[in-house]
This record gives C-alpha cells, structure tokens and sequence, in this order.
C-alpha cells in the first residue's frame, strides 16, 4: 500500500536501487587484470591457486586482511537508520 505521493510498490524500489548501487561499487573496486606473482605491500610470493581464484589480485592473503580491517572501519553507511538515534 503507498502513502502520500508515492507509488505502490515505491520502497521495494528504492530498497532495490540502494541495493544495486552497493553491488555495482563493490564490483568496482574487484581487482583486474593480470595478477602480480608476488604482493605489493611486503614482497611475498602470491600462490598460484590465490592469482587463478581472483584475476588481478595484487596482495598477499595476509596484506589482503589487513587492508580489508582498514577498508571496513569506515563503510560511509548510517547503520542507526532511526531518526530518533541520530537526534540523542
């Protein structure tokens, strides 16, 4: 049921769209490319099996979780959503 101006069906639609748009930047930031036999950060030999999984991998196993630890502490995401939350 929609409410006021919107349409029916128009916060699926907006849920859809939010959605979207994270996959298509999580997608832009995949590596590509010919992967690199050893890592960038500490010069340590990249596995084989690791550069055939992911095309373009340039970290280590052990580089990739340390940068992945500091690509998450900030996500650019309110995770609060309630207007309540953000007015305390």
């Amino acid at each position: 049921m929609a409410g006021g101006w919107s349409n029916d069906g128009a916060v699926q639609e907006q849920i859809d769209s939010s959605i979207d748009d994270a996959i298509q930047r999580v997608r832009s930031q995949l590596p590509s490319g010919e992967s690199l036999t050893h890592c960038e950060a500490c010069a340590a030999a990249i596995p084989q099996a690791r550069r055939e999984a992911i095309p373009g991998v340039r970290l280590c196993v052990a580089c990739q979780g340390e940068h992945d630890k500091e690509q998450s502490k900030f996500s650019g995401y309110n995770r609060r959503g309630s207007k309540d939350s953000q007015l305390r």
